[in-house]
């Protein structure tokens, strides 16, 4: 079926008025109709990150997707250069380079990029636009966020690391607390005999012993942890009253090291299906870790957020320490990995056994000025 468009001119001859009509055919112009509506469809419900841009290195159309991975509005960032744009992100970092607009494609390279908030795993493509004289017009970026898939498999890996440590652990514990407890009682008889006999050198060296046993205890008390689950109860929680009943414990913590807590709750949050006393064990352990990243002071923000869109409830912890650094960032889920001095390295990866288990997820990101753990959970 042929579809034809029409006008109609009048026009003025001598004394005669003449009209005249003239037919279009019209399929082209509905092609192109249907492809607009498409394109602008594609950019408001796509999944993915689109940035169209233009031969000038301008932004000229991007998807509503990318607007918040970017952290970005719209019309703060449509028509205006990519290099202002981002003008914060050092070149290498930059999710669009200029030698897009040479023709330098771009399959599956996979990006890490952090924003105010969260960091995200993305895989990007990128190629040229051209006309039908195979002249170039432009450029088109397309990222997908596959920070889910990669925590996923990074999870597994830990989680393999973790059993393999528990099974150790439940083989061995028993046989390293059992000589502990013989090593420690006859230090503490030392201990109060070179007291008695004011042998205060001598009292100080089992001081210190004391203390390296009192590590290894708890070390093995950790071991333990991961070996045997403790029993779980899982059912309707309230996270806001959970955090409720543990601000008072992190103010007190807070006031040690000059820190200032602030506490943001929503008045209306779902509820979830967690076990209450695992989910004060990780906020605690994220809380106290952001205090201790500020021994000269600071602000630590716990906030609550409703994701709509992957139906989680959210909550961020943010301190403003001086962030981890990005060699770093990817290894403080590993067992074993810790910065401190005292540290076991295993706190951060129980935390995330437990929330992983509660089918939830815990991520990191860090800009240089603070850090900030969130940690979402599945709301029904």
């Amino acid at each position: 079926m042929q579809y034809y468009q029409f006008s109609m001119l009048r026009l003025q001859q001598g004394g005669k008025l003449l009209y005249l009509l003239i037919f279009k055919n019209n399929e082209e112009n509905q092609s192109l109709n249907l492809l607009q509506r498409f394109s602008d469809a594609f950019l408001k419900d796509i999944n993915l990150g689109v940035l169209l841009i233009s031969l000038d290195f301008t932004l000229a159309d991007v998807s509503d997707r990318a607007c918040q991975m970017l952290a970005m509005e719209r019309e703060n960032i449509l028509n205006k250069s990519l290099d202002d744009i981002f003008a914060s992100v050092p070149s290498q970092h930059q999710l669009v380079q200029r030698s897009i607009l040479t023709g330098a494609i771009v399959r599956n390279h996979a990006v890490s990029w952090t924003n105010n908030r969260e960091r995200f795993e993305l895989l990007l493509d990128s190629n040229v636009l051209k006309d039908s004289h195979g002249k170039i017009v432009g450029a088109y970026v397309i990222f997908k966020d596959v920070t889910n898939l990669r925590s996923l498999e990074q999870m597994v890996q830990r989680s393999d690391r973790l059993a393999m440590i528990g099974q150790i652990a439940a083989g061995t514990a028993h046989e390293i607390r059992n000589p502990l407890t013989s090593i420690k009682g006859f230090l503490q008889m030392l201990h109060r005999t070179f007291g008695e006999r004011g042998m205060g050198k001598e009292q100080n060296f089992t001081d210190v012993m004391l203390g390296e046993i009192d590590r290894i205890n708890a070390l093995v008390n950790e071991f333990l942890l991961l070996s045997k689950p403790k029993h779980v109860s899982y059912e309707s929680t309230h996270i806001t009253d959970v955090l409720r009943g543990m601000v008072p414990i992190i103010h007190t913590e807070a006031i040690l090291y000059n820190v200032q807590l602030q506490y943001e709750s929503l008045k209306h949050v779902p509820e979830v299906i967690a076990d209450s006393e695992l989910l004060k064990q990780v906020f605690l352990n994220v809380c106290k870790n952001g205090i201790e990243a500020m021994p000269d002071g600071g602000v630590l923000t716990i906030s609550e957020r409703v994701d709509t869109i992957e139906r989680n409830v959210c909550v961020d912890i943010h301190d403003t320490g001086s962030g981890i650094p990005m060699f770093v960032i990817d290894k403080i889920f590993d067992p074993f990995f810790t910065t401190k001095d005292t540290g076991t390295g295993l706190g951060l990866s129980v935390c995330q056994r437990i929330i992983h288990d509660m089918g939830g997820t815990i991520r990191v990101a860090s800009k240089g000025f603070g850090t900030t753990f969130t940690i979402s959970i599945p709301y029904t």
